[in-house]
């Protein structure tokens, strides 16, 4: 699924796969939603802490988390970029695990949600809010 900016460079925050890297996330999410006058941001929060974890937990090298909004509909999508090979898998629910929540998550907040491969190695996982 092709996707493109409205504005002709996407806002991008470059993130080590560490601990603070979510909250890192959320708060640059929020920050241009303010700037875009978009009121609710809290499924887009929710969305880029669990495409960011997830790039922290089994992704590689820097994450890269772009925020554009689709000229088709004006919807804002998320994308969190990772150096992994490995594809996301939405996981069965189960109520005892512990972890691996995200993607279930991400699936019944986001419009749709997807992933695809980078030329250069590595994948990028979108969200359409």
């Amino acid at each position: 699924m092709p996707l493109t900016a409205v504005a002709p460079e996407a806002p991008t925050l470059v993130l080590e796969p560490s601990g603070r890297a979510p909250a890192l996330a959320r708060a640059f999410v929020a920050e241009w939603f303010r700037k875009w006058g978009i009121a609710d941001d809290s499924d887009a929060r929710v969305i880029v802490s669990e495409l960011v974890t997830n790039s922290v937990v089994h992704g590689a090298g820097p994450i890269v988390v772009r925020v554009l909004l689709d000229e088709r509909d004006g919807r804002p999508v998320i994308e969190a970029w990772d150096g992994g090979d490995g594809r996301p898998v939405v996981q069965p629910e189960d109520a005892a695990a512990t972890n691996g929540r995200g993607l279930l998550m991400v699936s019944q907040l986001a419009v749709e949600w997807g992933t695809r491969p980078l030329l250069e190695g590595g994948k990028v996982t979108w969200a359409r809010c």
